[in-house]
């Protein structure tokens, strides 16, 4: 049997078309390749920026900004040494951008003016950090990425 120019293309097509359906069945069946949006409710955080323009700048327009560190410890956030510690109010949340399993949040609730994340509760990597806090009715938001090691 002899196969042609016009033969052998289409054959050739059909096996580069079934190679390129495999993969793409594979990757939507298997669990292990996550596709799904990077955040919970994207658009309705979306819907919310211009109330976090303000609440920057409020952050921006304190005396002394909120400091976001890695120690041996874990991270730790320290807040202005001019507040009183008991006052501040919010929560502390952390997003990981490669693995959003590793997501989560902590409540403020200090006695003095840091606030440690312990290094259980983080793996090593790039980690987004956003602290959103009030005090005395006025809200104030801090982000800031940290490389945890």
């Amino acid at each position: 049997m002899k196969i042609n120019w016009g033969t052998a293309i289409v054959i050739a097509f059909a096996l580069f078309m079934s190679f390129i359906l495999f993969f793409v069945f594979k990757v939507q069946s298997d669990s292990k390749y996550d596709n799904e949006l990077v955040t919970e409710e994207y658009y309705k955080k979306e819907a919310k920026v211009q109330n976090d323009i303000e609440y920057v700048n409020n952050a921006n327009g304190l005396s002394e900004k909120v400091k976001i560190n890695n120690t041996s410890d874990g991270i730790t956030v320290s807040f202005p040494k001019d507040l009183d510690a008991k006052n501040i109010n919010g929560k502390v949340s952390l997003y990981r951008p490669s693995n959003q399993k590793l997501d989560f949040v902590i409540p403020i609730a200090l006695s003095n003016s840091d606030l440690l994340i312990p290094k259980k509760n983080l793996v090593g990597g790039l980690w987004d950090i956003t602290v959103e806090w009030t005090y005395d009715g006025k809200t104030y938001l801090n982000k800031e990425e940290i490389y945890y090691n």
